[in-house]
């Protein structure tokens, strides 16, 4: 994924920062909780598209 299109995302619910997750081709929002799918690089930044990752999932470390 374009490195200079990872610095504008935010997350569409809470605008806050998204990290991208390559090995499981995902965007996480920390805030939320939420894991929005990137689909032949292409983010899909709808919120019904993302999964609500547990409080202890992997992909919320650091």
């Amino acid at each position: 994924m374009d490195a200079r299109l990872l610095e504008i995302l935010a997350c569409p619910i809470c605008k806050g920062t998204l990290i991208y997750r390559r090995e499981a081709g995902v965007l996480v929002c920390r805030l939320d909780r939420l894991a929005y799918p990137v689909r032949d690089d292409v983010p899909v930044m709808l919120e019904e598209e993302a999964r609500q990752l547990a409080s202890d999932d992997p992909l919320l470390e650091h």
